[in-house]
């Protein structure tokens, strides 16, 4: 997410405000609650103003007591300050995506696993950030600061944030630098705001290597969800178990200003619904709405490519994107999920849409089996379009030309089973690191008869007709997460 993610979904939604990557290793940090400083005394027997704050945020409901960080060991005894509270993470994820077949080198339908048969040092992602933490009356407030090196970042940028000053196959990208405050205001439990960059907040698969399952990401996740966004999101907690999402952003990988796509702003729209059943059931109903594409003009490149600005017209015409997503957990150790995703873009006049269903099983401490099966429905062939420059991806947002290939309208099948291992041999020698291996087998079908796999397009022809209606692919990755 997982909010492309739904990690950061669950920070959102929660009041932690961890990187989406970190989330589930600090679930197993310390529990110490906060320390207030000194003890009243007993010929004064109204505490002091700042232990009565502190008592006070140590007590509310609706914020988690400060906790120790992992940067930073408070000597025993002592009050923590607010500081001591720092989280750091850093994760290194390398692999191949294996493809005997192809006659191009790459694998079609794939953004982060592109490069077939190649060994791949796909990110290194370092992250700083503080838990929304209590600061008295009720308030709370925490960051995270993040950023990722490799070849995933040739998909993740915003652009006019470091966007371009890499142009290789190993790029970097500021992936999450936001401000998050809780605020004790209208609803029984508050709202929860995070303002500045962000993890877009659909889908199943996230970004960092350990928000999502698979090695390889479906469909939906890749070309349907927004990958990042700037922008405020208010999170407005209704009940204990249902909340009302609103946002307004500068749209998919973009900034404001002369960095933006367009004129026009974009936000989201949707509740959630936690812990129903007994914390066996979570639902997700998030929609993003506004102006996508690019009001500049059209550019053509010496070779024939064409940028994706289409004028003025682009600050009227709307896309839709819409995320049904629901988990539930059967058991303590087997879980499933099932995902429905829309899109609706007017000034391409394209529709896609696709449903995918997860299944996870803790087999053992050490191994987690993980199932994906997706059928995606691209109405026109310009959905699932195929980046091929190491810079065409970017340049598709900031409106330079650049180029890819696609397929005819295709409705897409795709089976990935594969699992998570944590050899203890080796995670028992690296204290708070995690090693995670993570082999999977995956077969993608078009199931209308169209043949867009293993083959690419030409500037003169960028549909692909004639290649095979089958990708056998065998891929691994290695994930190193501290």
């Amino acid at each position: 997410m997982f909010c492309k993610n739904s990690f950061a979904l669950l920070c959102l939604l929660g009041g932690v405000a961890l990187p989406a990557v970190a989330h589930a290793q600090a679930a197993a940090s310390s529990n110490h609650g906060f320390t207030p400083v000194g003890s009243p005394n007993p010929n004064h027997p109204t505490p002091s103003p700042t232990v009565q704050l502190k008592e006070e945020a140590q007590l509310d409901p609706d914020l988690s007591a400060m906790q120790p960080g992992n940067l930073f060991t408070p000597k025993k005894g002592k009050a923590l300050t607010y500081w001591d509270g720092l989280v750091g993470h850093l994760t290194v994820e390398t692999g191949i995506a294996g493809n005997p077949w192809t006659k191009t080198g790459r694998n079609f339908g794939q953004f982060y696993l592109d490069r077939a048969n190649t060994v791949t040092l796909n990110q290194i992602m370092g992250s700083i950030s503080h838990p929304i933490s209590p600061v008295g009356h009720g308030y709370g407030i925490g960051f995270v600061f993040e950023a990722m090196y490799g070849s995933d970042a040739r998909f993740d940028p915003t652009i006019g944030m470091g966007s371009g000053n890499l142009t290789g196959q190993y790029q970097w990208a500021p992936t999450q630098a936001h401000i998050d405050v809780h605020l004790p205001w209208v609803f029984k439990h508050g709202i929860d705001v995070q303002a500045g960059q962000m993890y877009g907040l659909m889908g199943a698969e996230g970004t960092p290597a350990l928000a999502r399952p698979f090695y390889s990401f479906n469909y939906g996740s890749d070309y349907i969800v927004p990958f990042e966004t700037v922008g405020v999101v208010a999170t407005m907690h209704l009940s204990h178990h249902m909340d009302w999402l609103v946002g307004i952003d500068a749209g998919n990988s973009t900034t404001f200003g002369r960095n933006g796509n367009n004129s026009r702003p974009k936000g989201y729209f949707g509740f959630t619904w936690h812990n129903l059943m007994n914390g066996k059931l979570n639902i997700n109903a998030i929609g993003h709405f506004g102006p996508q594409s690019n009001n500049g003009p059209t550019r053509v490149s010496s070779e024939g490519w064409n940028s994706a600005g289409i004028g003025p017209k682009a600050n009227g015409l709307m896309q839709y994107n819409a995320d049904l997503l629901v988990t539930y957990h059967i058991t303590k150790d087997l879980s499933v999920q099932a995902e429905g995703l829309f899109l609706h873009d007017d000034a391409s006049r394209d529709d896609a849409y696709g449903v995918t269903g997860y299944l996870s099983w803790d087999v053992s401490k050490a191994f987690t089996l993980n199932a994906r099966a997706e059928i995606f429905r691209d109405n026109t062939g310009a959905i699932i379009s195929q980046y091929t420059g190491t810079m065409s991806y970017v340049n598709s947002l900031r409106n330079r030309p650049f180029s890819y290939f696609n397929a005819p309208p295709t409705t897409y099948g795709e089976l990935t089973v594969g699992g998570a291992y944590r050899p203890d041999l080796i995670n028992r020698h690296l204290g708070k690191g995690t090693f995670t291996l993570r082999p999977e087998i995956r077969i993608d079908k078009s199931l209308n008869g169209t043949r867009p796999f293993n083959r690419a397009g030409t500037v003169d022809n960028p549909v692909v007709t004639h290649g095979t209606e089958n990708m056998l692919t065998f891929n691994c990755d290695a994930v190193l997460g501290f």
